[in-house]
């Protein structure tokens, strides 16, 4: 989507995106090593009973469905970062995802012209409706290309 294209107020929604085992162990094995992402048994016998995925997974996850809902295509170049993350219930593999974007604010840079600012929500949830990822970021876009 095109800058141009894009109100407060719009919700575009993205996915689902199945996350396997075999995902979900090499990102943990690589990125974010801890045992309840990465030691099925160890996992097992903790507070979640099983493997969870890292929230940063699921971050990732968030942005890829993001992507492919708005930003493929559009003059989306960089963002400033994120308000706010939370993970409120954890996401296990054959979890299938579903981002809900809801943009907040949407307006030009009082500094530049050809800079566009988009503030938006980014709800996941999982295949039973269950939230397990919501954050706020903003998104950057020049106008000028």
């Amino acid at each position: 989507m095109r800058f141009a294209d894009l109100h407060a107020g719009q919700t575009l929604t993205a996915g689902p995106y199945v996350l396997d085992e075999a995902e979900l162990l090499a990102f943990a094995r690589q990125y974010d090593p801890q045992w309840f992402h990465t030691d099925p048994e160890a996992a097992a016998r903790g507070r979640f009973k099983g493997l969870i995925a890292s929230g940063w997974q699921t971050c990732g996850i968030a942005m890829r469905l993001a992507t492919e809902a708005l930003l493929a295509g559009s003059e989306s170049f960089a963002s400033p970062g994120i308000e706010y993350a939370r993970w409120p219930h954890p996401v296990r593999a054959g979890d299938a995802l579903t981002l809900t974007a809801t943009l907040l604010a949407v307006r030009r840079a009082r500094s530049r012209d050809a800079l566009g600012v988009l503030r938006w929500r980014w709800q996941l949830h999982n295949q039973t409706g269950t939230e397990v990822l919501d954050l706020t970021v903003t998104s950057l876009f020049d106008l000028d290309a």
